[in-house]
């Protein structure tokens, strides 16, 4: 069984023990020296050994499964690449695997809570954007329209601000200004074919 089969049996939930032979009655120590020589069956041995400490470590971190299972794996692959670095002499084996699992599961959600944070930040500024962008378009509409109201003799300008902005009728327009409710429909007519061509225009 190559490196790259045994990546494939990482996960916690494969992990055993069966036909691995005489590796896995070594010490775990023992097992990291034949490691660090590039001993596959010893890195076997080691995986069914730690894999379920491992995932237990990560999963306390990790509280999502199929994640905590991927950093598990990835945690085993850096026990097989740091074999060579491990030191005796400064705790137990199982300690320096452990140690290996945690600050991998620590950096996976430090990762996930940048990324969130990232991805927050950018539909804040979209949202501050599309807000600005409507403020200064509604704006600028505005300034248009009193522009070409301006445009406006006095009359028309009066009967369309209180028939469109005021939402009073031709009736009530007409009563408003003391005119006939003729003159105030063709005032408006006239009115707002002038508007639309200085709008269409600008």
């Amino acid at each position: 069984m190559g490196i790259s089969d045994s990546r494939a049996a990482l996960g916690p939930r494969r992990l055993t023990g069966a036909g691995l032979g005489h590796a896995t009655d070594a010490s775990l120590e023992g097992l990291l020296n034949q490691v660090a020589r590039g001993d596959q069956a010893a890195f076997e041995a080691v995986c069914a050994r730690t894999g379920p400490v491992v995932f237990g470590v990560v999963r306390a971190v990790v509280r999502d499964p199929f994640q905590a299972e991927e950093v598990a794996q990835e945690v085993l692959l850096d026990v097989w690449r740091a074999a060579s670095r491990f030191e005796p002499g400064k705790g137990s084996a199982q300690a320096w695997v452990t140690t290996i699992a945690h600050r991998r599961a620590i950096d996976r959600v430090r990762a996930e809570q940048r990324a969130a944070d990232r991805q927050l930040r950018a539909a804040s500024h979209a949202i501050a954007y599309d807000d600005v962008a409507e403020a200064v378009q509604a704006r600028l509409d505005r300034e248009r329209v009193q522009r070409c109201l301006g445009c406006l003799t006095s009359l028309q300008r009066e009967s369309v601000t209180l028939a469109y902005y005021g939402g009073y009728t031709f009736r009530e327009v007409a009563r408003l200004l003391g005119v006939p409710e003729g003159t105030v429909k063709t005032r408006m007519r006239d009115g707002l074919i002038r508007l639309r061509d200085c709008l269409g225009g600008e």
